[in-house]
């Protein structure tokens, strides 16, 4: 597989970056369509490649990785003595244009010739997920850009906790890329017909089926039999989280108990806290009641669908 050159990034403003990144699938988008990404599920990401909502913004691990990559890049050549030569453009597939990269650099090795380079910081609570092998996630980004790229191999380099180093050589996987591509084609096939992927648990899912089925019509139809067993799970997980809310308010009145009038108790590494906020908030039924005109001319009147579950007997 061959890739060409989209746009160079050097200069490129941080708007015309995003824009470039919804016109495809990027190696940091490969676990999430795969449905392996703790952070992002794949209605969020096509919510966000379709326009609906804006990309998430950058955390400080995010920033932080970014303005500690050189320090990475530098680090790797002085332990192995191979160089790494920046990558500053976006590379599309020319097989299937929807696969894109944004590399953090290429360098040689002599028995693969060129590699990828990739370099990652992470928090010293993520080290045993380094110790043999690398973060599913990062692997799967890794072998998503050698799917882009045809390159046969890949260097990744990560700082942990800021005070450990290493490196690790990646080989080509061909039934994890041929996995890859078959479910990024059917991904962005979803993008182009604009049709959701299937639902997940997320806030992304609720979103939108909130605005997708925002009216409702005075009718009824008969569920399938699958119903039941959703029902089940709904009514089993209400119920534990009502006794788990329970149990947390008891846990924090007893700990209110503890605190009396103080505002701050310490035990061990942990401060418990409970004090005093003053926030001003409109009385609208005052206002209502004592200004009715004022009040009808800037309230604003709302809809939305009530879900509930109830017996039919």
């Amino acid at each position: 597989m061959t890739a060409k050159i989209v746009t160079s990034t050097e200069n490129l403003p941080y708007e015309e970056w995003l824009e470039f990144r919804k016109s495809g699938i990027g190696g940091s988008d490969a676990s999430v369509v795969c449905g392996m990404n703790r952070y992002k599920s794949p209605v969020e990401l096509w919510m966000e490649k379709t326009g609906r909502q804006p990309p998430q913004e950058a955390g400080e691990s995010a920033y932080w990785g970014t303005q500690l990559e050189p320090l990475v890049r530098e680090e790797f050549t002085k332990r192995t003595g191979i160089e790494v030569r920046l990558a500053k453009c976006i590379l599309q597939s020319e097989e299937f244009p929807f696969m894109q990269a944004n590399l953090d650099g290429v360098c040689h090795d002599p028995n693969y010739g060129d590699c990828i380079f990739e370099a990652k910081t992470a928090s010293a609570f993520k080290m045993n997920e380094w110790e043999n092998s690398i973060p599913d996630e990062y692997m799967l980004q890794i072998q998503h850009y050698m799917a882009v790229t045809g390159f046969k191999a890949a260097y990744i380099a990560v700082l942990i906790g800021g005070n450990t180093f290493r490196w690790q050589f990646i080989k080509r996987d061909e039934e994890i890329i041929s996995a890859l591509i078959q479910l990024e084609k059917d991904f962005w096939n979803c993008v182009e017909t604009d049709t959701p992927p299937q639902i997940d648990g997320t806030d992304a899912s609720a979103k939108f089926l909130v605005e997708k089925f925002a009216e409702s019509k005075n009718s009824q139809i008969e569920l399938p039999d699958v119903t039941a067993e959703l029902i089940q799970k709904y009514t089993a997980a209400s119920t534990e989280i009502s006794a788990l809310t329970e149990q947390k308010q008891l846990a924090e009145n007893l700990l209110k108990q503890m605190l009396g009038e103080n505002e701050v108790g310490i035990i061990g590494e942990n401060i418990v806290s409970w004090k005093a906020v003053s926030q001003e908030r409109l009385d609208s039924k005052t206002l209502k009641a004592e200004h009715p005109t004022p009040y009808k001319k800037y309230a604003n009147s709302t809809s939305y669908r009530r879900f509930s579950i109830k017996s039919a007997n």
